[in-house]
């Protein structure tokens, strides 16, 4: 487990909204980046965007931080907020960059849309 946390970049699609929703009331996105204003711990900064392309299993939330992977997840809500600081957590506590399973909340487990590795210096193509 990292002794000190890594810092967590939290990205919320704000527009996210689910089919039957009133377009007329706060779209889920935005009321999970709401949420997540009071629930963020230090070391964790609150990103939100205006599209994470995944509309179709909207709520969407991405995780990154320096030298992981990002997780990118869907199917959330505007109650997910504590489900969120959880996996965030664990991202942060990561010794290899991979959120592990074990801890991950119940929508975690279930609802992962993409794992992206982390950037890497690119190569000179004259190597």
């Amino acid at each position: 487990m990292q002794e000190t946390p890594l810092p967590v970049l939290v990205h919320v699609c704000v527009t996210c909204r689910r089919e039957g929703d009133d377009p007329e009331a706060p779209r889920q996105g935005s009321r999970l980046r709401d949420a997540l204003v009071g629930l963020l711990p230090d070391g964790m900064t609150l990103q939100p965007v205006e599209c994470l392309g995944n509309c179709k299993r909207s709520c969407t939330v991405a995780l990154s931080a320096q030298g992981s992977w990002t997780y990118v997840f869907g199917d959330l809500t505007a109650e997910s907020g504590p489900d969120v600081v959880t996996g965030a957590r664990l991202l942060a506590h990561s010794t290899d960059g991979l959120m592990p399973w074990r801890g991950r909340p119940e929508p975690f487990k279930r609802s992962m849309i993409a794992r992206i590795p982390p950037i890497q210096p690119l190569k000179d193509a004259a190597e």
